[in-house]
């Protein structure tokens, strides 16, 4: 049975400012140690819950921020952009059981820490059929479409409490309480990690009775930009209608078409910034 791990940065315990995600600042060379001792606290208790391999996806940023050699010797880890499934690549892999979402945030306009969906400078909001769409919904979409359940979810609580009721039964963990976007209480690295440990292991454990549940397709996507300079800009994609000065609207086949759009928008707005 393999476990994929997907990392994320700012649902990690003791991370609540953008210097600390930024790769390449001071602040961020901590919050990487943080990140991959959560990684390492999720590999430990997927192995102890029944797996026999885990692969661990770094997706932040440019999904080059942990540590490899200071991640547990057991996994195998996936680095490096662009990829097809971004923050759940390795979902596809015929023997994944489970996917584990470690650090994540909560989507964008929500009250979490450093919330955000996919690029904060390019997306005020992202709409899937109606419904505002964070990561976790987006990228356990595509997870559903590979037939693999989202086992366990961790970061702060505006993020686990958004989460929930996506994926029922799956393990949500909370490492620190959301005061405002750049606010939190924390717990401690190690206190964190504990936490993570314990619930990879009942996630492993029980994974196989979790219940799929992929929205119907096609997909209409809406997504509003967070300047009328990248509307105009998004506009040019040919698969999207203008609906106004800031919004954009798709309709894609299949969640894994819905997120490559996405991040090819993301792509597109470096050129503005």
């Amino acid at each position: 049975m393999m476990i994929l791990v997907s990392v994320d940065i700012e649902g990690i315990a003791g991370v609540v400012h953008p210097e600390q995600t930024r790769f390449g600042h001071p602040e961020s060379e901590r919050a990487r140690r943080w990140m991959t001792g959560e990684a390492n606290a999720a590999i430990r208790g997927a192995f102890a819950g029944g797996a026999s391999r885990v692969v661990v996806n770094d997706s932040h940023g440019q999904f080059r921020n942990l540590l490899p050699d200071e991640l547990d010797p057991r996994a195998e880890v996936l680095l490096g952009k662009p990829r097809d499934l971004g923050m759940v690549a390795g979902v596809d892999d015929p023997d994944c059981k489970a996917v584990l979402l470690v650090g994540w945030d909560a989507r964008s306009a929500a009250p979490g820490i450093l919330s955000h969906t996919i690029s904060s400078f390019a997306f005020a909001r992202v709409l899937v059929n109606g419904v505002d769409a964070g990561e976790a919904s987006l990228y356990g979409g595509v997870a559903a479409e590979f037939g693999v359940p989202v086992a366990l979810f961790t970061g702060d609580d505006a993020f686990v409490a958004e989460t929930a009721p996506l994926f029922p039964g799956a393990i949500g963990v909370v490492v620190k309480r959301a005061h405002g976007h750049r606010v939190a209480t924390s717990l401690s690295p190690g206190a964190a990690c504990d936490a993570i440990e314990a619930g990879a292991r009942e996630a492993a454990a029980k994974c196989a009775s979790l219940e799929l549940q992929p929205l119907p397709t096609p997909l209409n996507v809406r997504v509003e930009a967070t300047s009328v300079a990248l509307a105009d800009l998004f506009a040019m994609l040919p698969i999207l209608r203008r609906a106004d000065a800031l919004a954009l609207e798709f309709r894609a086949p299949t969640m894994r078409y819905a997120v490559r759009v996405l991040n090819s928008l993301s792509a597109m707005s470096f050129m503005l910034r």
